[in-house]
């Protein structure tokens, strides 16, 4: 059976796999779901003992069966080796009661590495299944890790090229140096006067634009996406809960079908929306912890059910979950609306020209799998300093964020708290935590400086994506007005 997608916004508008990936976003502006979801056969007998390569391929296969299971190994392979430095890729830490999945030993020491060192191999693949020979190209938005993994999973892929946006000044000085230092001819990297919000909602409308699409066209170029708008992208991250579950089997933390729960931090909903397709495929899981920032625009809508983005927005020291409008929710919105196009569409209408939406009571009474709460700048920082103090590890603000919120909630059932960077991704917030709870290192000391302190108080060893970036050289400069980003893409492009 051929797993197909369709639109959240047009059920009659459906895909394969190598399609939907390749488009990223759907013509009418929905996002691609599968039609019905796979049967997959989680035996945690055999499972326990695979590795991760093998749980990827399990899941991969499953979802995305338009591609052989021999070009599945073939990718799996190449994505999943000596980019990270850890062989068991997402390595789980026991930490007092609970549990850390590390998804940061990838190349650029954050979880998106973890779909973004598959995607380039998928949509190349993809390209030739489909016979397209047009150059693909990447559009983005980045809250700070999403671009720079993109930009090092496409740096030179053939026939492609990727440009990023980021909000200057709304990411860390350690994120913005990594994509800022990227290296690959086909990279493009932008930074404009705005928040996130404004440059995913760009993005989308630049998707949208029939009249670009035609230029693109006749350009012999079309879009995709590497963000998870992109079924490509959301897919892969299924693996790591199921990984995660095995683990937990082999080493008899937990018993073959005890329930546990995942504490995900949150921004723009694709982490914890994958964990929720692997308890669709059947892992066995208790609560979906969504965790939040002082943008805690998620934490309403779960305890309310109303979305409403009509807010204050707050740069915080977890750049990546400061965002408002979390594009990922519209495919479980679509779900509970029953997989009404209809409904969906109305909704998500109201968001874009009222910045809100209120849900039903039905479709509120199908949110039991998840649980919401959030953590101040005060919380997280404190977060970091005790559990260096009571566990001798460290934590990057994402990860504690999650972290304060489990320890909020103290679910029943063991827990695993995502861990979505390492801590040298953001050195002066960890540091500010570590040496003292609310100590303002703004004025005093830069991320470099802040490195080289954290290396010595914690002694974890600096990852390679560190060495040698303050030194980098520089290599993209451009700024824009957030209005100007489509002349931007036309300008880089050579579009008439």
């Amino acid at each position: 059976m051929v797993t197909f997608y369709q639109s959240t916004r047009d059920k009659s508008n459906k895909k394969a796999a190598s399609q939907a990936i390749l488009q990223g976003l759907a013509e009418d502006g929905g996002l691609f779901v599968p039609v019905e979801f796979p049967k997959v056969d989680l035996d945690f007998k055999k499972l326990k003992n695979a590795s991760y390569q093998e749980v990827a391929e399990l899941v991969l296969k499953a979802f995305f069966d338009d591609f052989s299971a021999d070009e599945i190994k073939l990718m799996v392979t190449k994505a999943y080796g000596e980019k990270f430095d850890s062989p068991e890729i997402a390595p789980l830490k026991n930490l007092g009661n609970h549990y850390i999945l590390e998804l940061f030993h990838g190349e650029t020491i954050a979880f998106k590495d973890m779909a973004l060192s598959i995607l380039p191999h998928l949509m190349t693949q993809a390209a030739k299944k489909n016979g397209v020979t047009n150059e693909i190209i990447i559009l983005t938005a980045t809250s700070g890790d999403t671009g720079k993994a993109a930009m090092a999973g496409f740096a030179d892929v053939p026939q492609t090229k990727i440009i990023v946006f980021y909000p200057k000044g709304g990411v860390s000085h350690i994120q913005e140096q990594q994509m800022l230092t990227q290296k690959g001819a086909n990279v493009h990297v932008v930074g404009i006067d705005g928040n996130f919000d404004q440059a995913q909602t760009a993005v989308k409308e630049m998707f949208n634009n029939k009249s670009l699409h035609d230029q693109l066209l006749k350009n012999h170029q079309q879009f995709s996406s590497a963000n998870s708008m992109n079924i490509g992208r959301l897919i892969p991250q299924v693996a790591y809960y199921i990984y995660a579950y095995a683990q937990l089997v082999k080493t008899g933390q937990i018993t073959d079908g005890e329930k546990i729960n995942f504490s995900v931090p949150t921004g723009n909903f694709g982490n914890i929306l994958a964990a929720y397709y692997a308890k669709k495929l059947g892992l066995p899981v208790g609560q979906l912890i969504c965790a939040s920032n002082k943008n805690n625009v998620l934490t309403d809508f779960f305890k309310t059910g109303l979305y409403d983005k009509n807010r204050e927005f707050y740069v915080t020291s977890s750049p990546s979950m400061d965002i408002l409008v979390s594009s990922n929710l519209e495919r479980l919105i679509f779900e509970l609306t029953d997989e009404s196009d209809d409904e969906t569409l109305t909704l998500l209408t109201a968001l874009s020209a009222e910045g809100h939406y209120q849900i039903s009571k039905k479709m509120m009474s199908k949110l039991q799998d998840f649980i919401a709460d959030w953590a101040s700048e005060e919380e997280i920082s404190k977060e970091i300093n005790e559990t260096f103090e009571n566990e001798n590890y460290v934590l990057d603000p994402h990860t504690a964020v999650a972290n304060y919120v489990y320890h909020q909630i103290q679910p029943k059932e063991k827990t695993v708290v995502v861990s979505t960077a390492s801590p040298y991704k953001f050195p002066k917030v960890v540091l500010e935590g570590l040496q003292k709870s609310g100590t303002d290192l703004s004025e005093k000391i830069d991320d470099f400086a802040a490195v080289k302190s954290l290396e010595k108080l914690s002694g974890i060893p600096l990852p390679k994506a560190v060495l040698g970036l303050e030194k980098a050289e520089i290599l993209h400069h451009t700024v824009v007005p957030v209005q100007e980003m489509q002349k931007e893409v036309e300008k880089y492009l050579g579009l008439k």
